[in-house]
């Protein structure tokens, strides 16, 4: 049994039972309490802290629930095997190596052993909190996919993915996002370069594609690979210009409509029927949704996907679930409209699902079993507690910067009022440990005439980019006073 020495502090918010399990699971990540090994009885540690057992069983009752900590009969507590929990941990700890194969957010920088011992607190955009990860509904649910001897699952699958997850996922979109397609017309693959790569195929070589600037480096990067002829089209308030659109010869126009990256704007219904207007002018004319987060949304109601406006089959649907669930789930979908799912068919029929079909079954049953639906709640709730302290330490801010992109998303925007430059705030908030992310890595090309009322930011791209989906409650609020001390 393993003695600890937990220390209590009656001088904080976080109730007695939160600090328990808080320490149990640090001890349990970083390997000091072993897989297998026991946990002391709820009576026991409940007299050693002089708490009431019930708080003990609160925490213990928190840590099983996901999966860091087992109770059996009449032994008692028992801590887990980490390979699931190292799985899902790992691959999102391990710098930006998620977000180099396709989340949006993560490609900002390359994260380093050598920039980790540098700062101790690190606003990614492209950070995920994973410590209310349904651990042990994972387990059991691959423990059972695995145990039912089932042994189709280990052969050859349909190339767009199993029909049942595609139902199930087809569902789930209509239901959350609006979305109307069939089954059929979904593809299922490994995060979303691969699906990108299936659109090259399908749009054809030396496409004219127009992005918005700033946009998704990521997807600009792809479609580069690929030799397109990338246009950029500049962007106000509501996303992207549709009359300078119209005045290119883009064939082809990737954008974010329910939450853009990296400006998280929103674009609103009259400027959606502007550019579904644009692609219905011609029949080789189609848009790119990158649906990538918009399950996170902290005001009003929720955005209905640009696809469910869309009666002409002008619109591709992109999603992912690497968000919603863990950087490690590599599963993206496309939703194909009528024309370019023929041509898929006859052209890239041949080509094989990139996600196993293990995988694919587990993510059906977590979907379809309503598990998702409640992560995603916890998820929903947990990160609008961070964005309101997030928004709630800028207050001292608000003389000195503007505050935008703050209705959705995992990331909010601090643009300078005065003359200070993007490279300065960046490197005065280094001296102080924090790492942030300069607006300008996103541009493709930085215009001259920057329109500052309608983007909030200043020509000279005093912007940075602070993300707040990686950092606990405490950390942003530790991260913030270090940075007002930076800045302000």
């Amino acid at each position: 049994m393993h003695d600890m020495t937990i220390q209590l502090n009656a001088d904080t918010d976080k109730c007695l039972y939160e600090q328990i399990y808080e320490y149990i699971r640090q001890e349990i990540r970083e390997g000091k309490l072993l897989a297998g090994e026991r946990l002391p009885s709820t009576r026991s540690l409940a007299e050693y802290l002089q708490v009431a057992r019930s708080t003990i069983e609160y925490a213990y009752d928190q840590l099983s629930g996901e999966g860091y900590i087992e109770a059996r009969a009449c032994r008692g507590y028992f801590v887990c095997p980490l390979d699931e929990i190292l799985w899902l941990e790992e691959s999102h700890a391990d710098g930006s190596a998620d977000g180099m194969e396709g989340d949006i957010g993560h490609d900002v920088h390359e994260a380093s052993d050598y920039m980790h011992s540098r700062f101790k607190l690190d606003f990614s955009p492209g950070g995920t909190d994973m410590s209310v990860f349904p651990f042990s509904v994972w387990k059991r649910i691959t423990k059972n996919t695995l145990n039912e001897g089932n042994t189709e699952l280990f052969s050859q699958g349909e190339p767009q993915g199993d029909y049942s997850l595609r139902m199930t996922i087809s569902r789930y979109l209509h239901s959350s996002r609006g979305v109307e397609c069939t089954p059929e017309q979904l593809v299922v693959g490994a995060g979303n370069d691969y699906l990108m790569m299936l659109l090259e195929k399908l749009l054809g070589p030396h496409v004219n594609i127009a992005m918005e600037n700033p946009t998704y480096k990521r997807a600009y990067k792809i479609f580069s690979s690929f030799d397109y002829n990338i246009i950029t089209v500049g962007m106000d308030r509501s996303g992207m210009k549709v009359q300078e659109l119209a005045q290119t010869e883009a064939s082809c126009a990737y954008v974010m409509p329910s939450h853009q990256f990296p400006m998280g704007t929103v674009m609103p219904i009259g400027r959606r029927t502007e550019i579904l207007r644009w692609a219905n002018e011609s029949p080789d004319r189609y848009i790119i949704e990158d649906d990538y987060d918009s399950e996170f949304r902290y005001r009003g109601k929720p955005i209905p996907s640009l696809q469910s406006s869309d009666k002409n089959g002008r619109v591709i649907y992109m999603g992912t679930f690497s968000k919603a669930i863990a950087p490690a789930i590599r599963v993206g979908y496309m939703v194909l409209p009528e024309p370019l799912l023929k041509k898929y068919r006859s052209e890239c029929g041949f080509y094989s699902c990139t996600v196993s079909r293990i995988d694919q079954r587990i993510l059906e049953e977590f979907i379809g079993n309503g598990y998702f639906e409640r992560h995603l709640n916890k998820m929903r709730k947990l990160y609008k507690e961070k964005h309101d302290i997030m928004l709630k330490c800028l207050e001292p801010f608000e003389k000195s910067f503007i505050v935008s992109g703050e209705d959705a998303g995992l990331h909010l925007l601090l643009t300078a009022r005065g003359n200070i430059t993007e490279k300065e705030l960046i490197d005065r908030a280094e001296k102080e440990e924090v790492k942030v992310y300069g607006l300008s890595d996103s541009f493709v090309d930085i215009p001259s005439n920057t329109e500052i009322g309608h983007y909030g930011f200043a020509s000279r791209g005093a912007t940075v980019i602070l993300g707040f989906g990686g950092l606990d409650r405490d950390n942003i609020t530790e991260g913030m006073k270090r940075l007002e001390k930076a800045w302000l």
